[in-house]
């Protein structure tokens, strides 16, 4: 055999063992050369096959030969795990940040990464409510142009968009281009945010990727970098609820012993929790004083009061009568 006849041969007994074998499903010499022939229209000898699985053995591919009743070879261990493959299938296909097209794509390439009995198992649906996908299909080409204004640190400039009530995306400002410095993505609340420099007011904004368009990189280098340096990205995540500017302020809450976790899960096991009673606790937690944190106390129910500071906890009642003004007539 031609010296590339048999390159080709070998690669495709790769391919062979790689799509169509798996701990359950084992191939033997001849089965792999009845494979040779009708996918690749290559003849070969068992023998052969045997000094081709020794050359990708030495390769580092991890072939077994099982013995016995269900004798042949197999690949055992892969890059990924079957059982972490579909952890990330699952991620995809509940990512929001994802688009329907995309994940459909995604998923398709994670299934060439085992064999195609395992890429079977891989074809899960995962039932997340009020997680709908993204709309935005430039989304993948927007983050890649963020990396590479990374790299060749950069500005970016771009247009952001909005829903109005129409369902319709319109770009804000009029279509004016947003000009800053990026330096950071960010998931956050089960979106993608890029955490950038705005030169004109001097501080650091975040901006959703999905509602970013038309993203294009500028000649002027990256400025801010001092100020995103002393900008602390834990901790304005901790504070900041669905990712909403306000005024930061030290909030005190007063909750019941069963909203322990809810707090530890959010500000995590460094925040101080002070005994009252038998029965609550109370936090002294900086936030960002927003309607999303409002609406995240609500959703606690009578389980969690804030009781400090005064101007903070009229702000909050003036919320909930806002809220109860609008169901006077039910």
């Amino acid at each position: 055999m031609a010296v590339q006849n048999q390159k080709k041969k070998l690669l495709a007994v790769m391919q062979i063992l790689l799509q169509q074998t798996d701990e359950e499903h084992t191939m033997s010499a001849q089965d792999i050369c009845s494979a040779l022939e009708s996918t690749y229209g290559i003849t070969a000898e068992r023998k052969g096959i045997y000094a081709d699985i020794e050359a990708l053995q030495d390769m580092g591919i991890d072939i077994i030969q099982n013995r016995g009743s269900a004798s042949g070879y197999y690949v055992g261990e892969r890059e990924f795990e079957l059982a972490e493959l579909k952890l990330l299938v699952d991620a995809v296909q509940s990512s929001k940040f994802i688009s329907v097209k995309k994940s459909e794509e995604l998923i398709r390439k994670l299934e060439n990464l085992t064999s195609k009995y395992q890429a079977q198992l891989l074809q899960r649906q995962v039932f997340i409510s009020n997680r709908p996908k993204t709309e935005n299909k430039s989304v993948f080409i927007i983050v890649d142009g963020i990396h590479r204004a990374f790299f060749e640190d950069v500005q970016i400039q771009f247009q952001y968009t909005e829903w109005t009530s129409k369902k319709e995306l319109c770009v804000k400002k009029d279509g004016a281009f947003y000009v800053v410095s990026p330096w950071a993505l960010v998931w956050e609340d089960e979106n993608y945010y890029l955490m950038a420099y705005d030169a004109s007011v001097d501080m650091v904004k975040h901006y959703r990727v999905d509602k970013m368009k038309n993203l294009s990189l500028r000649k002027e280098k990256r400025l801010g970098r001092e100020c995103f340096q002393k900008f602390d990205l834990p901790a304005f995540a901790k504070k900041t609820f669905a990712m909403y500017g306000g005024q930061d302020e030290w909030v005190s809450l007063q909750c019941d012993n069963e909203l322990a976790g809810v707090i530890l899960d959010r500000f995590g096991k460094d925040v101080m929790m002070i005994p009252i009673d038998d029965h609550h606790f109370k936090v002294n937690l900086l936030v960002t004083v927003s309607e999303q944190f409002f609406g995240w106390v609500t959703g606690l129910g009578a389980g969690m009061q804030i009781v400090g500071p005064k101007h903070v906890e009229a702000a909050y009642k003036v919320h909930l009568e806002k809220i109860l003004e609008g169901y006077k007539d039910a």
